[in-house]
C-alpha cells in the first residue's frame, strides 16, 4: 500500500528500512527523518505523516531498546522541583 504518495514510499519500504536500521545497529532510535534519509526521500507535504507513523509502529523491530525505556519519567522527576520551594515568588 502507498503510504506518501509525494515520493511513492510504501508500507513495505517503510518495514523494510525500520528493520535494517534495526540490524545495522540495535541500539537506534528510528525517527521519520532516518527513514526518509534512509530511503533516500524527503519529507514533502507532511500529509502522511500519521499513516506513516502508524506504519512505523506496527512494526514488530521498532521497539525502544531496553536501556532507553524510561528516561523521560526518570528525567522529570529529577528537575520537576527545580530545588526551590513551593511558596517562591518572583518579584
Amino acid at each position: 500500500m502507498i503510504i506518501c504518495h509525494c515520493n511513492s514510499i510504501s508500507d513495505h519500504d517503510i518495514r523494510s528500512a525500520v528493520d535494517w536500521m534495526r540490524a545495522s545497529d540495535p541500539d537506534t532510535i528510528i525517527t521519520p527523518g532516518k527513514i526518509y534519509r534512509a530511503l533516500g526521500k524527503r519529507a514533502d507535504c507532511g500529509g502522511c505523516l500519521p499513516v506513516f507513523l502508524d506504519t512505523m509502529k506496527s512494526c514488530d523491530t521498532i521497539g525502544v531498546p531496553m536501556e532507553l525505556r524510561g528516561l523521560a519519567a526518570h528525567r522529570h522527576k529529577d528537575i520537576s522541583d527545580e530545588r526551590r520551594q513551593k511558596g517562591n515568588r518572583v518579584s
